[in-house]
């Protein structure tokens, strides 16, 4: 079966504010986001990609825009299966403040039960992710063998409940998960089991240096909200 690259998109203009932006329209790439598009094809330039796909919203299809330029013959498919969780009313909200909401508890350490007032279940948003994935590997192996290699592009918890999916994980441990911004995650298919060959690499490593926050106790120190998941991803390294 195929091989499935997955890139969360570039930093997008609500990540660099705060904002968890869902299904909102219109959120583009901040400059540093098309930046990360832009080095894109030369990340990819060794894999012989069969198809892109990509989630329907406007910062997706933004961080494709390089590659498809560099590779002519690629084409673009829509899937709108890999669309950014449906959060309802939180969409467009500042994650500052939803960090007061109740039910924030609940999706950082029960995410299974937790469905957006207005919006959808995280168990609907991993299902609906993980039948696009296997229609898509069926498809891919169907027109290009079962060696083929494909890229979709996609958001952060999308990516996230996809790779728990693919290691075997209750979706309740998959805030445990991370992906930065155009980062890329690998899972190679097989008829039996899927294997993790990549998570979340940009290739870049300062993102793991020990970062100061206002009132820490001494530098580099984490205040206690820090364990808690980005949702939505974040916006990666500063």
């Amino acid at each position: 079966m195929p091989t499935l690259i997955l890139v969360r998109h570039g930093r997008s203009t609500a990540n660099t504010a705060g904002v968890l932006a869902g299904r909102t329209p219109g959120v583009a790439l901040d400059e540093r986001g098309a930046a990360q598009a832009a080095a894109l094809p030369g990340r990819l330039a060794g894999l012989p990609l069969a198809a892109a796909v990509s989630s329907p919203l406007q910062r997706c299809r933004e961080t494709l825009r390089p590659l498809l330029a560099a590779r002519p013959g690629l084409g673009l498919h829509t899937e709108e299966r890999i669309s950014e969780c449906d959060y309802g009313d939180w969409s467009g909200r500042k994650l500052a403040e939803l960090a007061d909401e109740p039910l924030m508890g609940v999706v950082q350490q029960h995410p299974s039960a937790a469905a957006f007032p207005g919006g959808e279940s995280m168990r609907g948003m991993q299902a609906r992710a993980v039948d696009a994935v296997r229609d898509w590997n069926a498809r891919v192996e169907a027109g290009h063998g079962e060696d083929a290699v494909y890229v979709m592009c996609s958001h952060g918890d999308i990516i996230k409940a996809l790779v728990a999916d693919a290691l075997g994980m209750h979706l309740d441990l998959f805030q445990r998960i991370h992906a930065d911004p155009c980062s890329v995650t690998a899972i190679r298919y097989t008829r039996l089991r899927p294997f993790l060959l990549r998570l979340g690499d940009t290739g870049d490593l300062a993102a793991l240096a020990p970062r100061e926050h206002p009132g820490a106790a001494e530098p580099g120190a984490r205040p206690a909200a820090d364990a808690d998941a980005a949702v939505g991803g974040g916006a990666g390294a500063p």
